[in-house]
């Protein structure tokens, strides 16, 4: 199983900690209680290595799709105003991202990184209806080749508390390549043009680079 460079760390961390933690209970406590807890570590350490898996998929190029930048659950299809750099009515299609799906972002169409912005904020549920604008978010616009234009944000969960973008204004946004990664539960929010087709219903699971959002 290949681990996602952003898991390296923290990966390293929680080992760190286990182990010095463990040690010290083995030395004080009986050892039907000390194997316990160290059962419950190597589980710990299990599930953490597991959320920062990376997935091995089989893509094929599409360029009038969009594809979901995420895996997770649709929690919202709705018609919104963006505000903050289309400045137009869009139909917003939301991917809700659990502690269970892989938290890796990618780009779901091809074209050219004309917009990113990281806001600060709060970390209200991802679910939430003000968490777009309220949470901790990244917003990245991307121009495709036919010239209109996505939006996509990244946005921080009650659990989130770091995300990573690699999108850079000026540079090429190649479908299916690496957009960037939110570290726990977090969601995902794409801005269509209205006349989009949405191939997607709320509840419904979808995964990333695989599921077609919408065709424009």
């Amino acid at each position: 199983m290949k681990i996602h460079k952003e898991g390296y760390s923290t990966l390293l961390v929680v080992l760190v900690i286990l182990l010095i933690l463990c040690t010290v209970l083995w030395l004080i406590l009986p050892n039907t209680i000390s194997m316990a807890i160290t059962g419950i570590a190597v589980l710990l350490l299990i599930l953490l290595t597991r959320f920062f898996r990376v997935p091995s998929r089989q893509t094929s190029a599409n360029q009038n799709a969009v594809f979901s930048p995420a895996d997770g659950t649709i929690v919202a299809i709705e018609e919104v105003d963006e505000n903050e750099y289309l400045k137009t009515r869009c139909i917003q299609v939301s991917v809700f991202m659990s502690i269970w799906d892989i938290h890796i972002n990618w780009f779901p169409v091809s074209g050219i990184v004309k917009y990113f912005k990281h806001h600060h904020g709060r970390y209200l549920v991802a679910w939430h209806p003000k968490s777009s604008l309220l949470n901790e978010r990244t917003t990245i616009a991307i121009e495709r080749y036919d010239g209109s234009e996505i939006l996509l944000r990244q946005i921080a969960g009650a659990m989130a508390r770091r995300i990573v973008c690699y999108a850079e204004v000026g540079k090429p946004a190649e479908q299916f390549s690496e957009l960037g990664f939110i570290k726990f539960g977090s969601r995902v929010d794409v801005f269509l043009p209205l006349n989009a087709n949405i191939k997607v219903a709320i509840g419904q699971k979808v995964v990333g680079n695989v599921t077609i959002l919408a065709t424009v």
